[in-house]
């Protein structure tokens, strides 16, 4: 397996109304976050923080450079292993247990990390084989319609079950972007997971429908149009024609 340095672990695009992507590009597709810094003036906020095998805080401490709201789109291992490294960490009520007392187990570690997982290693000690999540315990619990306000911009709060049962998207109305988590993203959606719930998925989807979106930033895979989401959502709904939203 190829060895890079943490500095090259990371990988950060500068996209359009102070939005950054930050990912992992040594870990393979399917299994690599998607983290979104979202700049604000009085605060910024982060949208998942990737596997934590390499410090986010020490390799882009521009993160730090004002107050950071933490967020967790859901609880999964890939999405809140850096969580840990923020001193406020917002989780959805139903998840704020598998935060604070993460294990192999209720974050989906145990199944998915492993050789299959990567293209490179980091060259840092801690190794994959002895992979775990730090708890992160949530300092605040946010809810639907909760709103997070960055100064000049307020994101807004959509519980949306169905991938896990505190998944949650942040949707700004002023630039018409939502950030999705992994309820729905332009990939392989995973559904089946041990607190997955598909009546959920079907509301949530069905909600996010009616919203007015541009553009929707996932937790995996490249961006997409409204068009596309709308799209993605009833090829969905064509393939569980069993249920009804």
């Amino acid at each position: 397996m190829k060895i890079v340095t943490r500095q090259q672990w990371f990988e950060v695009r500068n996209l359009q109304d102070g939005v950054s992507l930050i990912h992992e590009p040594y870990i393979r597709p399917f299994y690599r976050c998607n983290m979104w810094h979202i700049q604000g003036r009085e605060r910024d906020v982060l949208i998942d923080s990737g596997s934590g095998l390499v410090s986010l805080r020490e390799e882009l401490p521009r993160l730090t450079e004002k107050p950071l709201l933490a967020v967790a789109s859901h609880c999964h291992f890939d999405h809140i292993a850096g969580h840990h490294e923020f001193p406020e960490r917002l989780v959805h009520p139903a998840e704020a247990d598998i935060l604070a007392a993460p294990n192999g187990a209720n974050t989906l570690a145990t199944a998915f990390v492993g050789d299959d997982m990567f293209e490179a290693h980091p060259d840092c000690p801690l190794c994959y084989a002895e992979y775990r999540v730090k708890p992160a315990p949530a300092t605040r619990l946010i809810e639907d319609g909760d709103v997070l306000d960055m100064g000049n911009r307020v994101l807004q709060v959509l519980h949306t079950p169905g991938h896990s049962p505190g998944g949650i998207c942040l949707w700004e109305t002023k630039t018409q972007t939502l950030f999705s988590g992994d309820i729905l993203y332009d990939g392989p959606l995973i559904e089946d997971a041990y607190h997955s719930d598909l009546d959920d998925y079907a509301r949530s989807l069905a909600r996010l429908r009616e919203l007015p979106v541009r553009t929707v930033h996932g937790g995996h895979f490249p961006s997409f149009s409204g068009e596309r989401m709308r799209v993605l959502i009833q090829q969905w709904f064509a393939a569980h024609a069993h249920l009804h939203a």
